[in-house]
């Protein structure tokens, strides 16, 4: 649970948005999640449930794969958290979202990032140091001590990545 204005960790949930379906003709932000996407984005969600600490807050990307990938997730947590929908999330680079993290408010502990490649792997890279591959659907968890205004100052610690397993 997350202590509040207390919190000397933090840690950043990333999330790469679920597998796109590409049939239609809609523009980029407008693309769907692919029926495996949603199949990956609920596994995501269950691992999160068993092995995270509650998320309090997820920032999301305003495309429409990146908004199902985490009702599927959230779907999956005893607690969803609130919702921001950040503009700066879509179509961003990898310093962009670094200061989203550095920005958010310094009472919440753990956070929950969807968005896109190769942002991503850049933020990932920027807070830890080291490169972390981020395919479609997988999940990274960070965390450093000290603020959110610290995150890329020190290297940051990754907890887990990768893709939940298909059940």
């Amino acid at each position: 649970m997350g202590t509040g204005w207390m919190a000397t960790e933090r840690t950043v949930v990333l999330i790469r948005h679920g597998k796109s379906d590409w049939s239609g003709d809609e523009a980029d932000i407008d693309r769907p999640l692919a029926a495996r996407g949603r199949r990956q984005a609920r596994e995501s969600g269950r691992w999160l449930a068993a092995h995270t600490e509650p998320i309090e807050l997820a920032v999301v990307s305003p495309a429409r794969r990146a908004q199902g990938t985490w009702e599927v997730v959230a779907a999956e947590l005893r607690h969803p958290p609130p919702v921001r929908i950040d503009e700066r999330v879509y179509a961003a680079a990898g310093r962009t979202l670094a200061a989203v993290v550095r920005g958010l408010p310094e009472g919440l502990a753990t956070v929950a990032l969807v968005g896109h490649n190769p942002a991503v792997e850049q933020l990932a890279a920027i807070l830890t140091g080291e490169w972390v591959a981020m395919p479609t659907s997988t999940v990274a968890v960070i965390t450093w001590p000290g603020p959110w205004s610290a995150a890329g100052e020190s290297s940051a610690v990754l907890r887990a990545s990768g893709r939940p397993p298909q059940e």
